[in-house]
């Protein structure tokens, strides 16, 4: 099991992005991985950098870590020959420390080249396209490829690693864990859900199973759960929702009800050290073995020297 910090590219400048990730590998992380958005979830994010700039810079400033995308969309703002490339850079630039995460995307990011947002299905379909594409310019040489929504013609990728990427791709149900199984070497979740493992076990996947935890690390349960509930809100609509909307506007207006009490019940908030070794042993039971905790608390550096300090050692304990 390896433990790693999701950078929360909507919450933070290019430059804090880049510290946190070096931060990240002096306390002890196997891993980070950040979004790869246009917009912020909410306007008082105020964040949203280019990830591939962003994982450059980091692969420069780090040399242990691992990184990965959490995830990118290679579909619609993105041409997958685009991402195949971005890649394979980024894998040479890190040393073959680099994970491409991919799913199917969100309106908030995907609708601003006006070439629509597809419904779910089309999506998949445009992914299995995209994942054949990405695996097909990594091969080498002058490549085409003619599917039903995506095409690729005479390209090559001039740089590649000695070794490519693992592919992690994001399943929100069964369907996309069958594609994670069949095209990917990896699957990448955001709820703890051991139906979803079994889905992409069942199908012949084999691969490290990508988990992403919210916690809210503060001096108090409360202080933490305000924290969560002024930048974090949005994520209590459930995928579906969080798959549809267009703008950070829209997520504001659609997270009016939520409260403070409803974070705390969605996240562990607070600073005791059991509570976070207690949800990072459910995502283990339930058999997810790449667990990220992406932290919305108030101060950053406190959860970092938090981390060092009390979970470190007690959540490797759990491996």
């Amino acid at each position: 099991m390896q433990i790693g910090f999701k950078l929360i590219a909507e919450a933070f400048s290019p430059k804090d992005i880049v510290r946190q990730a070096v931060r990240a590998e002096q306390v002890g992380f196997d891993f980070v991985e950040m979004s790869d958005h246009f917009h912020p979830w909410l306007d008082v994010q105020g964040h949203s950098p280019f990830a591939w700039s962003t994982l450059g810079a980091i692969a420069e400033r780090t040399d242990r870590i691992g990184l990965a995308t959490g995830v990118t969309c290679p579909i619609i703002r993105y041409h997958p020959a685009i991402i195949a490339q971005a890649a394979a850079t980024t894998a040479i630039l890190s040393d073959g420390r680099f994970t491409l995460g991919i799913g199917a995307g969100e309106r908030l990011n995907e609708h601003i080249v006006d070439e629509g947002f597809p419904p779910t299905p089309i999506r998949h379909h445009m992914l299995r396209e995209a994942l054949e594409i990405i695996r097909l310019l990594w091969q080498g040489g002058y490549r085409s490829y003619y599917g039903e929504y995506l095409s690729l013609a005479d390209a090559r990728v001039w740089d590649l690693p000695e070794t490519p990427p693992v592919i992690a791709v994001a399943a929100g149900g069964h369907r996309a864990a069958e594609i994670a199984a069949e095209l990917g070497g990896a699957m990448f979740a955001v709820e703890p859900d051991p139906a979803l493992v079994r889905a992409y076990q069942d199908a012949g996947g084999d691969g490290p199973r990508y988990l992403e935890i919210g916690v809210a690390y503060a001096d108090t349960p409360e202080a933490g759960a305000e924290a969560a509930l002024r930048t974090n809100r949005f994520a209590l609509g459930g995928w579906k929702v969080m798959s549809e909307l267009p703008n950070p506007a829209n997520f504001a207006a659609a997270s009016t009800t939520v409260r403070a009490s409803d974070m705390r019940a969605a996240m562990v908030c607070g600073n005791d050290p059991s509570d976070y070794v207690d949800v990072v042993r459910t995502a283990r039971d339930a058999g997810y073995d790449r667990i990220a905790l992406m932290n919305v608390g108030p101060n950053m550096d406190a959860f970092f020297d938090f981390y060092q300090s009390e979970l470190d050692g007690a959540l490797r304990k759990l491996a």
